[in-house]
């Protein structure tokens, strides 16, 4: 009987342990729920104030699911415990919240100038309210969801916590040990669940790694070096926008201490002192983006990366010019400073005019490659041959003010008269270039004797440009010149192997022979075929003045074979079928006169009406 007792009490205790195996545990894939929700309401294209607009919203129809309000006049706001989490969306409240002041503050680190000291101070308490709603949120997925949603909540904490250590500049430890905490929780995760989540995780670990080695480098842990830094800033992702502004910081500190020691600017003999501390910083920019440019990686650069640095060299040397005016508007009657002044912006002005040059002539490879494409290829849309006109019509432009530039001083030594004819010599290259596109233009068009003499006037140019180069005071000197403007059209292209360009100019020469010669046969092809096609016009012709045979369309003759659309370089409408169509005659319906109504006798229906019954009263007063 004891044993008995003693095995209910034992099952009566174990009661309550069972109900609460069984209680349901909440699930989040938190990763993929918030990335979805980035990528899909701003954050693709770095719009913080549409995120935290949307995570705004997503919480006002959350509370009103749940019916979780706090109040109709007076606001007294509803804590979120463990006993008030019955759904899964009590803690996507809490996530929102997060990702509400996490987005706001990232808002206030995107601003044109940076954020000012009070910015600032907004900034990190919106960090810190975001660290306190992850950290509540990784708290209540410990007792309410399931052990992967429990890690994620974690290494989501933890990546909130390093991101404000991160953005306050000390106790770089604690953010190493918090960023290094979320990447291992990732790379676990990483292994297990669906394809998509393991791509997302390994993706969030990428993200991380930046922020974990710039915490190794300010600890004293590794010897990263500036460049590394660099190489690190060119990946994409929300969570890297706090290493980049703190990227941007430090390479702002380093060239300012590198500028301190750029004294001058050397150009074409000439040295320029260079006093402004901005003007310096401007200019060093500049020379790094030249280097990485026209250095031994950029032949893996694909063309549109080069266009935005070339974008990013335009903008240094503008601010460049615009410090160097402002010092000119200041200087004062200082005969000196201004000539030292004008001498600067001439420089620099004539380096801006140079990388023009050498972005036009990038845009030209590229057209061209779209140039030579099959017409059939859609992949791409293939380049005209007046596109290709407007760009040298540009590059003519840009090298003819390079010349006027050089040449406006009165005391030129040297190096300016050889630049000078340097210029020349690629104006005469650009002008044969083109000359040959205008008379492809023509030709595209049917215009064959036109395009004889441009092709004609192609090939004189193109000759004359080749005489230059090789009657050239300082050939080596001009060959090299053109090796630093034509790295961008023959990737990997030596100094030693700038003789090439002279072969290019040869085998320019040889395309306008050869298209002299089909431009001819095609002009005397169709004078051979003029009186054919006259005696066929004049036969059809009659004495009222119309043709005889009129022309019918593709559609009507379909058991002849006949051309419906003309000849190919002709711009005759093609006839395939008649638009509009012509109107055709249609059989109206039959009149139908019912004849038969007027002599047919209806029966009588007043027995069947309904008749009206009269009152008392009715029966006096009718």
């Amino acid at each position: 009987m004891a044993k008995k007792d003693a095995t209910a009490m034992e099952i009566d205790e174990d009661k309550p342990v069972a109900v609460e195996q069984i209680s349901p545990k909440f699930s989040i894939n938190v990763l993929q729920l918030v990335k979805s929700a980035q990528m899909q309401h701003g954050l693709r294209h770095r719009d913080y104030t549409r995120y935290r607009r949307y995570c705004t919203a997503r919480l006002r129809r959350l509370y009103k699911s749940l019916k979780f309000l706090h109040g109709r006049g007076k606001y007294t706001r509803k804590a979120i415990t463990e006993s008030t989490v019955t759904d899964v969306r009590f803690l996507h409240i809490v996530l929102y919240m997060a990702e509400r002041a996490w987005s706001y503050a990232m808002e206030k680190k995107q601003l044109p100038d940076g954020p000012n000291s009070r910015q600032r101070i907004h900034l990190l308490g919106r960090l810190r309210k975001a660290v306190k709603w992850a950290t509540l949120f990784s708290q209540l997925c410990a007792v309410k969801g399931d052990s992967r949603t429990s890690l994620e909540a974690e290494a989501y904490a933890s990546y909130m916590k390093g991101s404000l250590l991160f953005e306050q500049d000390h106790n770089w430890q604690t953010a190493l040990m918090n960023f290094k905490n979320a990447r291992a929780v990732y790379e676990e995760l990483g292994k297990y669940g669906t394809i998509e989540n393991q791509v997302l995780c390994r993706e969030r670990v990428e993200e991380l790694e930046p922020s974990i080695r710039y915490c190794l480098h300010k600890v004293g842990e590794s010897k990263l070096q500036t460049s590394e830094l660099l190489d690190i800033g060119e990946m994409e992702g929300p969570a890297l926008d706090l290493f980049k502004s703190k990227l941007e910081a430090v390479m702002a500190e380093a060239r300012s201490q590198q500028a301190a020691s750029m004294t001058e600017f050397n150009w074409l003999g000439h040295r320029f002192p260079i006093n402004n501390a901005k003007t310096r910083v401007s200019i060093l920019k500049a020379q790094e983006l030249e280097k990485d440019l026209h250095g031994s990686a950029s032949d893996s650069l694909p063309a549109e990366k080069k266009l935005a640095m070339f974008d990013k060299i335009f903008s240094a040397y503008h601010d460049a010019r615009g410090c160097i005016r402002s010092d000119l508007a200041t200087a004062g009657n200082a005969e000196n400073a201004k000539d030292d002044l004008n001498g600067l912006d001439k420089a620099v002005s004539a380096v801006l005019t140079q990388r023009t040059i050498e972005r036009n002539q990038l845009l030209v490879v590229i057209a061209k490659s779209k140039f030579k494409k099959h017409r059939d290829d859609k992949v791409d849309k293939v380049t005209k041959p007046e596109e290709l006109v407007r760009l040298y019509d540009l590059l003519i432009q840009n090298a003819s003010d390079l010349s006027d530039l050089v040449s406006s001083g009165k005391n030129r030594n040297s190096e300016e008269v050889a630049f000078v004819e340097e210029c020349e010599i690629k104006s005469s290259v650009f002008r044969a270039e083109r000359c040959f596109y205008l008379a492809k233009s023509y030709s595209s068009a049917g215009k064959r004797a036109e395009a004889y003499l441009l092709f004609c006037h192609a090939r004189s140019l193109a000759n004359n440009a080749l005489e230059k180069l090789q009657m050239a005071t300082n050939p080596d000197q001009t060959l090299l010149l053109f090796f630093s403007l034509a790295q961008l059209v023959h990737p990997g292209l030596e100094p030693e192997n700038s003789p090439a360009l002279a072969q290019d100019l040869k085998v320019l020469l040889d395309i306008c022979r050869s298209s002299i010669c089909i431009e001819h046969a095609a002009g005397i092809m169709e004078e051979e075929k003029i009186p054919e096609n006259l005696s066929k016009r004049v036969s059809a012709i009659s004495l009222a003045g119309q043709e005889k045979k009129e022309q019918k369309f593709l559609l009507e003759t379909l058991d002849v074979y006949e051309s419906a659309v003309g000849e190919p370089n002709s711009k005759v409408v093609a006839r395939i079928a008649q638009f509009p169509p012509p109107f055709q005659a249609v059989p109206c319906n039959p009149i139908v006169l019912d004849i038969a109504y007027s002599s047919i006798d209806f029966p009588s229906l007043d027995n069947r009406m309904k008749k009206d019954k009269k009152g008392i009263f009715s029966r006096f007063w009718g």
